[in-house]
């Protein structure tokens, strides 16, 4: 089923055709410092990125994605909240049409301009697939983007790229790249279980959210803008609030590193 962010193909819109959307344990969510615990059992976080695993950057019309190879554990997340080692698959980034708003999650009702997402799998599965069934299924680690006055250096290079896939369905190679440079200082994390914020939305994901957001400059969240979410040959449709609203949070824990 076709699905997007318009009035008619939009969030409010996806429970209809993913009745799952509708789930107890959605995403995204507000964080509240007065809904948190902390967890003093919850370890540090640890990623080896391999960058030869980095393969290509694509514009798929909702986001701008990079595509890792996946195909044994190069490129890892592990500790946190998490048993075992999960593998990266890909990352993606949600934005807003101003630099007021554009992250999905919520800390304290601010709303970041961005939100980076390296969404991780569970190789005791045996594909991605078939972890997207499991309830452990999924690793997201999740950073924030603030407009701040300087600009983020380590973004440049995939900034640089987007003129590459400007139209829905543009894809370009993007080899020897290293996610965690996007990582900021601090390794304090929220932990919760949810899903996709995109559908099926199904509820298999564990959340690392970071603390700390990382800081771009608004000339690096305009560049964002002006993808297209159009393909080449049809009229321009700019790609911007490509972000879910906060869900309700249930009886869900959300937990703290720190």
């Amino acid at each position: 089923y076709p699905w997007g962010y318009d009035s008619d193909n939009g969030p409010d819109q996806w429970h209809k055709n993913y009745p799952i959307a509708k789930g107890r344990h959605q995403s995204p969510i507000e964080i509240k410092n007065s809904e948190v615990h902390y967890d003093r059992s919850l370890l540090p976080w640890f990623a080896s990125y391999d960058p030869g695993a980095a393969k290509t950057i694509l514009n798929n019309g909702k986001t701008c994605r990079i595509v890792f190879d996946d195909s044994f554990d190069r490129s890892v997340l592990r500790g946190g909240p998490l048993k075992g080692v999960y593998r990266l698959r890909q990352l993606h980034f949600h934005w807003g049409s101003s630099d007021d708003h554009g992250s999905e999650h919520v800390v304290n009702g601010v709303r970041y301009a961005g939100e980076l997402h390296l969404l991780h799998w569970n190789p005791k599965y045996s594909n991605y697939l078939d972890a997207v069934r499991r309830t452990d299924g999924i690793a997201v680690l999740a950073i924030f983007l603030q407009v701040g006055k300087t600009p983020k250096p380590e973004m440049k290079r995939i900034l640089e790229e987007l003129n590459a896939v400007k139209t829905k369905g543009k894809e370009a190679p993007f080899p020897n790249f290293d996610p965690s440079v996007l990582f900021p200082k601090s390794r304090d994390y929220w932990t919760y279980h949810g899903s996709f914020t995109t559908p099926p939305c199904e509820e298999c994901i564990t959340w690392i959210v970071l603390r700390e957001p990382i800081i771009v400059s608004s000339d690096q969240m305009a560049k964002l803008r002006s993808l297209s979410r159009n393909a080449e040959n049809e009229p321009e449709l700019p790609l911007v609030d490509n972000w879910r609203p906060t869900q309700p949070r249930y009886f869900r824990m959300v937990s703290a590193s720190f």
